[in-house]
C-alpha cells in the first residue's frame, strides 16, 4: 500500500492498495484525525498483508509566503512527518517537480496547473477534489516507481 501525502493546509492524503483500491481524504485540521487516517491505512495494510510505504511531497515556504503562513506550513509538514515516524511508516520525500514530471506538460500558472492535475487524477479516482488531487497523483507516482 502506498500513502501519498500533500502536506499543504489545503492538501490531502490518498492510499492505494495492492488491488488498486483508492481512499482519499482532505487534510483534517486536527492532528488526531490525521493520525486516525494514517493508522487506518496501516491497519488495513496489516490485515491485507501489504507493505505500507508513505510518499510525502517535499516542499518549502517561499519568501513571498509571509512569516505566519511559512510557520503554519512548516508546522503542518512536520506534523505529517511525526505521524509517519510514530506509526513506523517508512516514507520517501519527493519534490513536486519530480512527481509532476509524469503528468507533463502542465501549465505554469498555479491555478491552471492545479485544475489540470485534478482532471488527471479524476481518471483514476472519480471522487477527486482540489484538496485530494495532488495526494492521489503522488500516491500513483509512488506506486508506479516501485521501491523508491
Amino acid at each position: 500500500m502506498i500513502i501519498g501525502i500533500d502536506p499543504g493546509k489545503n492538501g490531502g492524503v490518498c492510499s492505494i492498495s495492492d488491488d488498486n483500491s483508492f481512499r482519499a481524504y482532505k487534510c483534517p485540521e486536527k492532528i488526531d484525525e490525521r493520525v486516525d487516517i494514517i493508522r487506518k491505512c496501516v491497519n488495513y495494510g496489516y490485515i491485507e498483508n501489504e507493505k505500507v510505504t508513505g510518499i510525502i511531497e517535499f516542499v518549502w515556504a517561499f519568501p513571498t509566503d509571509g512569516v505566519s503562513n511559512s510557520f503554519k506550513f512548516g508546522n503542518n509538514y512536520g506534523t505529517w512527518l511525526g505521524i509517519l515516524h510514530s506509526l513506523k511508516v517508512p516514507y520517501t520525500k519527493v519534490i513536486p517537480q519530480k512527481w509532476q514530471k509524469d503528468y507533463h506538460p502542465l501549465p505554469k500558472i498555479k491555478k491552471e496547473r492545479k485544475d489540470k492535475l485534478k482532471m488527471i487524477a479524476k481518471d483514476f479516482y472519480p471522487k477527486v477534489t482540489l484538496a485530494t488531487s495532488d495526494a492521489i497523483l503522488i500516491a500513483i507516482w509512488g506506486k508506479n516507481h516501485g521501491d523508491i
